[in-house]
């Protein structure tokens, strides 16, 4: 929607409006309901034709919304400008920003109410715009994009073989050190959409798009895919594969030995046996997997059960299945990091069937990052860097592994170590998680730069206000900087989460390296009446 004003004072005070009464809508509505939006606002001149607008002014309001949070604000400098001092409220000054189709950078101010105010009720957002709003500089390697295939069955629950072949062609193509690849979440948000290829380009900051589409019938598939240079808009191949289910491997491997003869890749010998390997012979098997994976990704109590019935059906098909083992150690880590069981041989089965996953194919990715997450549960520090080292070192573009090398180096007391990983990990997955952005927070209150952890959690918290350990860092985070009213408002989130919360059994459970700093986060909690 575009919205005309004669004011900017009026303008931005409507905004606030708005969001707040978005946001007080949103509470009554279950998480998949919730609908939050974007403002931005710029003051400039518009060409008016009879009932439109348009020109410069609107489309830097556009670029500026871009930069906003879902059920954020934000606005141009130039609107700044004219509202400094008018109205009581935050602006945070994001700098300059080169946006597309702009000839001059922008300056950009995110909107908030008084600071003091901003974790009482922070407003939530499922996902970030993947808007490149700013130049972004290609890798000094080929960079692709896969977007998910295309389901051309006719049948609407053939969908997750669909996506599970994007997945698998994801995951291969990761694994060459000599490529830059998106990460699964950021392609995905492309799904059902029709964006032009060199608007993607532009927007995950790549030069290659991968488009294609799977066909399956009976027993028999058919793959079609095309590699296009974004930059160009050049078509560089097109093809068709054709072959029964039980040929699968073989199709997906011909679509990757194609894209890696197109831009001249030379595999290393490592990557020649772990690239295009198949990982399972039985074509049940892989069925069940994928089916699972469509369940886990779901991230929801039932479906992680759905998941684990499917991978066992999997492992039952296949003994020897290495990552159906290691994404069922995934879906018992999923129990405990969401509190969904008390079990505690829970964190158990993640460490046996991560070393399972290990032992059946040293070279798992996903297995060794599990393994790295358990062994931090159990404060085997050296043991987890390695392993999560050794996940990254199988798959280079892995993202999601990247901040779990991350996250562990902050528990071992490595922060100054965590940010550049948490920062390579972000340009390889710009549509990231709010798990990005909470542990680069954690890095710098580790560091002492509260200002920072702060600014970073409540923006965790924007797009997750249920995120109770990211209310946990905040309020430790407010209390170093005296802001005590500020970290009891943090508190009573944490509460509302979770009425029976026990600050003793957190710090039983936070695997610190050094005890002086989880006794450090619950001296200030205890401060702002957490007990």
């Amino acid at each position: 929607m575009l919205a005309e004003f004669g004011s900017a004072v009026d303008a931005v005070r409507c905004a606030s409006e708005v969001q707040a009464e978005l946001a007080e809508r949103n509470t009554s509505l279950e998480e998949n309901r919730k609908m939050r939006f974007r403002i931005g606002i710029n003051v400039g001149d518009v060409i008016v034709e009879a009932d439109r607008i348009y020109g410069d002014g609107v489309n830097i309001a556009a670029r500026v919304e871009a930069l906003a949070d879902g059920g954020g604000i934000s606005i141009s400098g130039t609107v700044f400008d004219q509202v400094e001092g008018k109205l009581e409220f935050h602006f945070e000054d994001m700098g300059e920003k080169s946006v597309k189709n702009i000839a001059k950078p922008v300056r950009v101010y995110r909107v908030t109410t008084n600071p003091d105010d901003i974790s009482a009720a922070p407003v939530a957002s499922t996902s970030e715009s993947t808007e490149d709003t700013s130049a972004v500089l290609l890798p000094d390697k080929p960079s692709i994009a896969v977007l998910p295939f295309a389901n051309l069955s006719g049948d609407a629950e053939q969908e997750y073989f669909s996506d599970g072949m994007t997945e698998d062609l994801i995951t291969d193509l990761s694994k060459i050190s000599g490529l830059f690849i998106i990460s699964r979440n950021s392609v995905f948000a492309y799904k059902s959409k029709t964006v032009k290829p060199e608007v993607i380009s532009q927007e995950l900051g790549v030069r290659y798009v991968i488009e294609g589409s799977v066909r399956k019938a009976g027993n028999r598939v058919r793959i079609t895919a095309q590699l296009i240079d974004g930059t160009t808009n050049y078509h560089m191949w097109a093809d068709r594969y054709d072959g029964l289910l039980d040929e699968i491997f073989d199709l997906q491997d011909k679509v990757i030995q194609q894209i890696v003869a197109a831009l001249a890749i030379t595999l290393t010998v490592g990557e020649q046996a772990r690239v295009g390997n198949a990982p399972t012979e039985n074509i049940e098997s892989y069925d069940a997997f994928v089916r699972a994976r469509a369940e886990y990704l779901r991230r929801d109590r039932n479906a992680n059960l759905n998941a684990r019935e499917l991978l066992n059906r999997a492992i039952e098909l296949d003994p020897n299945y290495a990552e159906a083992y290691a994404s069922l150690g995934r879906t018992y880590l999923l129990e405990v990091v969401n509190q969904w069981t008390d079990d505690p041989n829970c964190i158990d089965n993640v460490v046996k069937f991560g070393e399972k996953a290990v032992e059946l194919d040293p070279g798992q990715p996903t297995a060794h990052e599990t393994l790295a997450l358990a062994l931090l549960g159990t404060k085997q520090f050296d043991e987890s860097i390695s392993a999560a080292r050794k996940a990254i070192s199988f798959d280079p573009n892995f993202a999601d592994g990247t901040v779990t090398l991350a996250e562990v180096l902050c528990f071992a007391e490595q922060p100054e170590e965590a940010i550049p990983l948490i920062e390579k990990a972000m340009r390889l997955n710009p549509g990231y998680t709010p798990n990005y952005l909470w542990t680069l927070g954690h890095a710098h209150f580790l560091l002492g730069r509260f200002d920072e952890a702060i600014e970073l959690m409540r923006r965790v918290l924007t797009r997750n206000p249920d995120h109770l350990v990211a209310n946990f860092i905040l309020g430790s985070a407010l209390v170093e900087i005296g802001q005590i009213e500020a970290a009891q408002q943090c508190t009573q989130e944490i509460l509302r989460i979770s009425p029976d919360y026990n600050l003793d059994a957190t710090r039983e459970r936070m695997p610190y390296k050094n005890k002086a700093t989880v006794d450090r986060h619950a001296q200030n909690l205890r401060q702002a009446g957490l007990e």
